[in-house]
């Protein structure tokens, strides 16, 4: 059965061209177009439209994402533009947009595109998770794959891991994969791709999960820019409902703009020495000061032992911060990531995957 589509642009050529498209495909019914909003919101109902495009690069139409959503129901609204734009992109998506497609286009790409975005999830904006540790060697990129597998099984949606540890990543190893394209790949090429073309960058571990891997070797992290690669980041929220990023240790001009962007971090650190508890409050005071309202930040504690709560409170004491995490030493699961079994199947019968899984539900509750 054809969709029944709508077009919304207020640019005649386009729209022609636009209408030459759809016209001569049998997968689409153009039912009216218009050049309005209001016009648009009042009328098209009478139609039952179930796909619409939205000219994005009209702002009357881009705000207007969330009166169309519910209005209709539903249907698909598409936004479109001729230049691939992050933040009218973002806007789009957290007003409740399917997604976004570049204009001209193909009847072959727009059926792309729905498939793309029917498999990836809730129609929400992605949630950004990052993983930041003061120093290395704190679990954070053991506890990032897990919660990946984790979230996806609890929810059904696509999660996309990214190992931003550029120099030293070690999220292949774990999953014992060698993808063909790297982060070094997207960060080059992001200036060209739309999340159809962008897609096939992620290798896929399991069912639901996908990995963009780091650099093949130490010194390709020098080709990364930071601003391209939160180009990488932002598309990626277009393609999947849940992204985990790995991030290298200590502050860096990447790590500090990944984390700005991001909806949840996770500061992990190590429980081994006082000194720790000492690092981990300093960043804790570092990202306080930057507290914009919007990310949350939240503190775990890895190989805590004993694992008890009169433990958490007196680590929270000396931090000045609540835990909100706390993961206890589990070697089984060591020796899983070290083999590259992570994706065969976990230890479920542990306190660590109970504390991992509690930390997956927070994750899933923030974007409810």
């Amino acid at each position: 059965m054809a969709y029944k589509v709508i077009v919304v642009e207020d640019n005649q050529t386009m729209m022609d061209s636009m209408l030459n498209v759809l016209r001569r495909s049998p997968d689409f019914e153009v039912v009216a177009t218009y050049k309005n909003v209001n016009a648009a919101l009042g009328q098209a109902s009478m139609f039952k439209p179930n796909l619409f495009f939205l000219n994005l690069e009209n702002e009357e139409m881009l705000n207007a994402v969330p009166d169309f959503v519910d209005t209709f129901r539903g249907a698909y609204i598409l936004g479109t533009m001729s230049q691939w734009d992050p933040l009218d992109v973002n806007q789009a998506m957290e007003g409740g947009a399917t997604g976004c497609i570049l204009k001209p286009f193909t009847a072959k790409e727009i059926l792309e595109y729905l498939q793309l975005y029917s498999v990836r999830g809730q129609r929400k904006p992605a949630e950004l998770i990052s993983f930041f540790s003061p120093k290395g060697r704190a679990g954070r990129t053991t506890l990032a794959a897990i919660l990946a597998m984790i979230i996806a099984e609890k929810t059904g949606e696509r999660v996309a891991l990214i190992d931003a540890d550029l120099q030293f990543g070690d999220l292949p190893i774990f999953f014992d994969v060698e993808p063909k394209r790297t982060l070094v790949d997207a960060t080059q090429d992001i200036k060209l791709l739309t999340p159809v073309t962008f897609a096939p960058y992620f290798h896929e571990i399991k069912p639901r999960v996908s990995l963009l891997s780091s650099p093949d070797r130490p010194e390709y992290a020098e080709l990364i820019a930071p601003d391209s690669l939160v180009e990488v980041v932002m598309m990626t929220t277009n393609i999947f409902r849940y992204v985990i990023v790995d991030l290298p240790a200590g502050f860096n001009p990447i790590t500090l703009d990944v984390c700005r962007i991001s909806d949840i971090v996770f500061v992990t650190t190590m429980i081994n020495s006082g000194f720790e508890i000492k690092h981990a409050k300093k960043t804790m005071e570092m990202f306080s000061s930057q507290d914009d309202g919007h990310r949350q930040v939240k503190t775990v504690f890895t190989r805590v032992n004993p694992f008890t709560e009169e433990n958490r409170q007196k680590i929270a004491n000396q931090l000045g911060y609540p835990v909100d995490v706390m993961i206890p030493n589990e070697y089984r699961m060591i020796s899983v990531a070290n083999s590259g079994r992570l994706a065969q199947g976990l230890p479920q019968d542990t306190q660590l995957m109970k504390s991992i899984s509690g930390m997956a539900d927070k994750v899933i509750a923030f974007g409810r």
